[in-house]
């Protein structure tokens, strides 16, 4: 089974070698691995043609330009070969080599038309000490309308799911991702499965993780969306969830010393 893996890139020469590395060290040989780069110009194209050789024919690039990250998204949807499809932030490293085997073996297992885990935040300058442990262990498709969503990066999808219903949509400019989940998980009702283990590394600092400008944004456009689906909600509402954010943070050490070991 091909698993098609996309990391969306621009100027991220900094972190890219790790990223780049984390996909070359997975156990699971049968990836298809696709970077789609916005026309860098900090050397993060030398680095790609610098790692394409060591791929032996399981990696693909293009760097031009685009119109932004769900753009980039969905660009590398549309050059999938890949019978499931997952996201790779540039900035962001798989936790284990075995990462991408147990995705694989529970997607074969059950069938399911996706498969979510955990991820975990370090700082840029201290990859080894996790600030954040994001569990999707509680979450439930009910959640959706408090504006709770899978952790993104853990998300494996089949293709024809993304082909079926709709890849990323490009007006939402930080939440396009919870559009596509509660399109997928919570109007379609795709079939999901939850793995307990921990799968990537994130850098602290993306677009959805900082600052109350971000998240002022991101309550804006989700209240837009659940909205254009006819979906009722409001502010209150999607602050609820911020109570389990509080919960996250105290007891996230306790998520990341039971989940399964990779």
């Amino acid at each position: 089974m091909k698993i098609s893996i996309v990391t969306v890139s621009y100027n991220s020469a900094m972190t890219l070698r790790d990223t780049l590395e984390s996909v070359l060290q997975q156990t699971y040989a049968d990836i298809d691995y696709i970077v789609v780069d916005g026309a860098s110009t900090d050397g993060s194209v030398e680095i790609l043609r610098e790692y394409e050789p060591r791929f032996e024919g399981r990696m693909r690039w293009v760097s031009e330009p685009d119109g932004g990250l769900y753009d980039a998204m969905n660009k590398g949807i549309s050059l999938a070969n890949g019978e499931y499809i997952g996201f790779l932030n540039s900035d962001d490293f798989y936790t284990s080599p075995r990462s991408v085997e147990i995705i694989a073996k529970e997607l074969e297992s059950s069938g399911s038309d996706a498969v979510y885990g955990d991820v975990h935040f370090v700082r840029p300058d201290n990859l080894q000490h996790c600030v954040r442990y994001y569990s999707s262990r509680l979450f439930h498709r009910r959640w959706i309308r408090l504006g709770y969503i899978p952790a993104h990066p853990s998300f494996y999808c089949k293709k024809n799911i993304y082909e079926k219903y709709g890849g990323y949509n490009t007006k939402y400019r930080i939440a396009a991702d919870f559009d596509c989940f509660v399109r997928l998980i919570y109007i379609n009702r795709i079939s999901t499965r939850y793995i307990p283990m921990d799968f990537v590394t994130m850098r602290t600092g993306g677009a959805s993780t900082s600052g109350i400008k971000s998240h002022i944004g991101i309550m804006r456009e989700h209240i837009s969306i659940l909205k254009s689906y006819g979906i009722y909600s409001n502010t209150f509402i999607l602050s609820l969830r911020y109570f389990y954010k509080i919960f996250e943070k105290y007891f996230g050490k306790y998520f990341l010393k039971n989940s399964k070991t990779l």
